[in-house]
């Protein structure tokens, strides 16, 4: 294999949540740039493909589901299976497990397998990539790296793009559902997270609802609050303890992660809880400003940091070395509604104003 047009098909691995499997289409889309007459299959955990329906870059979505996950043996197969139909000549495994190495160890006629370097991925792997010791880069950086070992052949085409894609037909779709739950698209639109899948990355709670209070003050928002089903019942609370305030819709709901992408779209701008609605929006070009609890580093998670989207986090306000001795809450203590204001303020003057 001497040349980019010897590449005929490509698997990159990125099984994982929301967030990291959408930071991963940059990785796809630099693919795509640099080997556009390749195909390229991105292999998924079930619950987020249809994410990538549509998707420009990405020709093939390969899903496995909690049935694969749970025997070894049927892992194997499949794996086996795919590798042995496919014949890949490139390999990116951006997981680097045991288990996802198993695609590059089962084809080793590909050449080239690619993943992260650990003590035992010399077993499947003849390009290991050290990116992990690296606290510096953001995760496209991140990613990007595993394009590195292609530059023997080709001249990569590094893009730190990362897009989603919804059709007219959805995002019209759900602007009328929108219309029809009581959304005034003559005035301001925001999608925002109260919740978090985890509790302890939720922010407090009441300075949440004093930063909303003011977005409606000021801006006269109206204000979506997005939840799984899990977190319905907190964000139901926090509306109440709002005075079930009528410039904020609990009634509207995306059922899906394609309805969240089309709701996304209608909306001017999110604010909220960092985590995979926020990616969701930076995806779609939606402006947005993400609330970090401590651990999660804003500069890691946030790409693209400017004056579209942007976020705060307890990094902000105090060193990671004075934060050491400090608990978790005093931490995320660190980020008060002031603090919060001052920052997002600017932004809805630019994207709230009509």
């Amino acid at each position: 294999m001497k040349s980019a047009n010897d590449i005929k098909k490509i698997l990159v691995i990125r099984f994982r949540r929301v967030g990291d499997a959408v930071l991963g289409t940059s990785l796809c889309t630099s693919l795509r740039k640099t080997f556009p007459k390749a195909e390229i299959h991105y292999l998924l955990n079930t619950p987020i493909a249809p994410l990538y329906e549509g998707h420009p870059d990405i020709d093939q979505v390969i899903t496995f589901d909690s049935k694969d996950d749970k025997s070894f043996f049927r892992y194997i197969r499949r794996a086996w299976s795919i590798v042995r139909a496919n014949k890949y000549d490139v390999i990116i495994d951006m997981r680097g497990t045991v288990r996802t190495l198993l695609f590059s160890f089962l084809s080793p006629a590909t050449r080239f397998r690619i993943g992260t370097k650990k003590g035992y991925s010399f077993l499947a792997l003849n390009h290991a990539v050290d990116n992990r010791g690296d606290k510096t880069s953001n995760m496209i950086e991140h990613n990007l790296a595993f394009l590195k070992p292609l530059e023997q052949i080709a001249e990569v085409n590094y893009c730190k793009d990362f897009r989603l894609y919804v059709t007219d037909a959805e995002k019209q779709h759900f602007h009328s559902y929108m219309q029809q739950a009581g959304i005034n698209f003559s005035k301001p639109v925001m999608l925002s997270v109260v919740s978090a899948r985890l509790q302890h990355k939720i922010w407090d709670k009441e300075r949440m609802k004093q930063v909303l209070q003011k977005i409606i003050d000021n801006y006269d928002a109206q204000i979506i609050f997005n939840f799984v089903s899990a977190e319905r019942e907190f964000a139901i609370n926090v509306h109440k303890e709002m005075n079930d305030h009528p410039n904020i819709f609990t009634n509207i709901e995306a059922n899906s992660l394609r309805d969240l992408c089309a709701l996304s779209t209608n909306c001017d701008f999110f604010f909220g809880n960092e985590g995979g609605a926020r990616h969701l929006a930076q995806a779609l070009d939606v402006p947005s400003f993400a609330i970090f609890p401590p651990k999660i580093f804003k500069s890691r998670w946030l790409p693209d940091q400017g004056e579209r989207f942007a976020g705060v986090s307890p990094d902000d306000f105090c060193s990671k070395a004075e934060q050491k001795s400090m608990t978790y809450e005093a931490r995320f203590n660190l980020i008060t509604v002031e603090r919060v204001w001052a920052l997002l303020d600017p932004m809805l003057a630019r994207y709230l104003s009509k």
